[in-house]
């Protein structure tokens, strides 16, 4: 069976998607695309033999489309994740699920009526093989009971539109999901750390960072977040536990001997630092669409970021430790 797939935003990430589903990923083929720009949406078609429609919603309910891609502008996530569950149609949305944590409360409850789940998001970190390594370390418990655990997330250089916020929303979401998945923890606290700035950045942007969460269980996650570092893009976890810790190897790369030093290349761009992990992502999401079930990260696991994001914004502008306000789990999505 071949899944055909209706993709909704032909931006950047989209075209890679709809690279990635025609080049990498076998048993898939986009055959209907969309966009606000509708010529560059026709354009993307001609490409890979798809039909241009008009609107989100066409795509959506087109006869002929049997799972829907969204990487569309985020706030129009909600409207057509949403319309997908109401046709029945397996549906993977890059993060943000939606951009409120109200609105990612409706698709939680969209599904659980509709009775199946059908959503996916777009945490591709779940995907990459030495996250995958370290998730296998802690489920087996070698290491006894997490205590600690420290990310980083650096970028060489943001644009001038990037703001304060969003250093939670467009960065350490992605830390946020991780450290739910890696210690399947809820996070129940968020606080902000504001050290000194760097000077390499636009005036308005508090750069770096750091969050502190705390967990149900009681683990300490701290979140470095430095996105003017300069040098590279650059990804660090390691977690503590009671016998050792796991932290996740650096990108394969050469290293070079040469005028009396030892050195070895920084990733400059997240592109190739999880370009495997985005591949995989699809792979498995397409597998999971053909038998129907799926086990990526689901309508849940957005809602939960949501609320964490928003909570760590809060954080920021107050200063203080805030609590985590978030729904109980509902017992469909514990599987």
């Amino acid at each position: 069976m071949t899944v055909r797939i209706g993709v909704v935003g032909t931006g950047m990430i989209g075209q890679d998607h709809i690279r990635r589903i025609t080049d990498v990923v076998t048993g898939a083929e986009v055959v209907a695309v969309t966009d606000v720009d509708i010529a560059r949406a026709e354009r993307v078609a001609s490409g890979v033999g798809a039909r241009a429609l008009p609107t989100g919603q066409d795509v959506i309910t087109d006869p002929l489309v049997d799972a829907v891609v969204v990487t569309s502008w985020g706030p129009t996530h909600a409207e057509y994740v949403l319309a997908a569950i109401a046709a029945g149609k397996h549906v993977f949305c890059e993060k943000p699920l939606a951009t409120t944590a109200e609105d990612c409360l409706r698709i939680v409850e969209a599904e659980q009526a509709h009775g199946r789940r059908l959503v996916q998001v777009g945490f591709m970190r779940r995907y990459d093989q030495g996250y995958r390594a370290m998730k296998r370390v802690l489920d087996d418990g070698d290491l006894g009971a997490p205590l600690l655990m420290h990310c980083v997330h650096r970028n060489p250089t943001v644009p001038e539109a990037y703001h304060s916020e969003m250093a939670t929303q467009d960065t350490a979401v992605h830390e946020i999901d991780t450290i739910r998945w890696l210690l399947a923890d809820e996070i129940v606290s968020a606080q902000v750390l504001t050290p000194r700035r760097t000077t390499r950045r636009f005036e308005h942007l508090q750069d770096p960072q750091v969050m502190l969460f705390e967990t149900a269980s009681g683990v300490r996650a701290d979140v470095e977040v430095f996105v003017n570092c300069q040098y590279g893009y650059d990804i660090q976890c390691e977690t503590v536990g009671e016998t050792g810790t796991v932290r996740l190897p650096d990108p394969a790369d050469v290293w070079l001997r040469q005028s009396g030093r030892l050195s070895s290349g920084v990733l400059q761009d997240w592109k190739r630092r999880f370009a495997a992990a985005f591949d995989l992502e699809f792979v498995e999401w397409v597998a999971a669409v053909r038998e129907g079930t799926l086990t990526g990260p689901g309508a849940w696991d957005g809602y939960a970021a949501a609320v964490v994001c928003d909570t760590t914004v809060e954080a920021l502008h107050s200063g203080r430790a805030v609590e985590v306000r978030m729904k109980d789990r509902p017992a469909f999505y514990e599987s």
